[in-house]
């Protein structure tokens, strides 16, 4: 290549070098990857029991439950949404289920209803937000607190026990050597990850949580789109707090208590923003099972309990720090700057 061939291909080139980094891009797509890589490599190092299989299935069914509320989260989040009501959806709809249960309803309709009764609660969400422009964060402590009242009153403020619950098996058995919550688990993340991945409907969450008044230009019925993924958050709430009941064979008015927050960190730290319109549901996956090995190394360490909330508390911090971030290119453009930039 000649003189002249090089300066022409210059300007090209520097244009190419002007492209900021995409921190966003290169945390969804390697960045989330690397701390789970690490995380696991570094607990296996201080607990030799933690690279156990029956460890690593044990780590599984304990993520079950929180990866299901946040594979439902991600849909409202998506939408620029979120919902502080799914740990106590949890408990009602285990309530539900158990109860419905004991006076003799078969297991599968005992566990609709239970699921039903959680997306009913999202229904309610979802309207109050779509068609009545409620801020979704007031709406959703709010019937946070009644939810977690209406469990307490249900049960007296008691757990109610059934030794011979006839779903148990939902939250104990194990079908071919892998715990039942798990399987479940990655069928709901095969269907979210269809959905919003190959779906019209998916587009239109994301549509909605990108600019919903372009959206609505477009033809999207964005009130339609809220309520509903206000109700797929319910009913996957509803299906944990199935689950969670049938592992602890009984109805727990305390059920799902702070299991909000570990739903949204593990949504929030795989990559979808807290302002909608960007994330993958494979994030939210990996941002689950992050959560669980930490939490997992954690007790396998011996440490003291409120250690441990400390570091949750961090992991939080670090979670939205990350998705604020994000939204901040520049900050890493002119990090990672190449000299050629820095001449210009």
């Amino acid at each position: 290549m000649n003189r002249n061939d090089r300066q022409q291909s210059s300007p090209n080139d520097e244009e190419a070098q002007r492209e900021p980094f995409d921190f966003a891009r290169w945390w969804d797509r390697v960045g989330i990857l690397i701390v789970l890589v690490a995380l696991v490599v570094l607990m296996a190092i201080i607990a030799p029991n933690f690279a156990r299989v029956d460890n690593l299935l044990n780590i599984a069914r304990a993520i079950s439950v929180n990866a299901i509320l946040a594979a439902g989260l991600t849909f409202v989040i998506l939408t620029a949404g979120i919902d502080l009501s799914v740990g106590s959806i949890v408990a009602v709809s285990g309530v539900t289920a158990v109860i419905a249960a004991m006076a003799g309803l078969p297991a599968p309709a005992a566990v609709l209803l239970g699921m039903g009764v959680g997306a009913a609660c999202g229904l309610v969400n979802g309207v109050l937000t779509a068609y009545l422009a409620l801020a979704p964060f007031i709406v959703t402590l709010g019937t946070m607190t009644f939810l977690r009242g209406l469990a307490y009153t249900i049960t007296d403020g008691q757990p109610i026990v059934s030794s011979d619950l006839n779903f148990k098996q939902i939250g104990n058995g194990y079908l071919a050597g892998t715990p039942i919550p798990v399987l479940i688990m990655v069928v709901v993340y095969i269907i979210a990850w269809f959905v919003l991945e190959r779906t019209r409907y998916g587009r239109h969450i994301y549509a909605v949580g990108g600019n919903p008044e372009a959206a609505k230009l477009a033809g999207v019925r964005v009130k339609r789109i809220i309520t509903s993924v206000y109700i797929i958050g319910g009913g996957c709430a509803g299906l944990g707090g199935i689950i969670f009941a049938a592992r602890v064979i009984s109805a727990q008015p305390t059920a799902g208590t702070g299991y909000e927050l570990d739903a949204i960190a593990a949504v929030v730290l795989g990559g979808t923003s807290l302002s909608g319109g960007r994330g993958r549901i494979v994030g939210t996956l990996i941002g689950s099972v992050i959560l669980g090995v930490l939490a997992t190394g954690l007790i396998l360490m011996n440490v003291q309990f409120f250690t441990q909330l400390l570091i949750k508390g961090a992991v939080i911090i670090f979670a939205v720090a990350i998705d604020s971030l994000k939204q901040k290119p520049f900050v890493f453009s002119t990090i990672f700057r190449t000299p050629a930039q820095s001449k210009t």
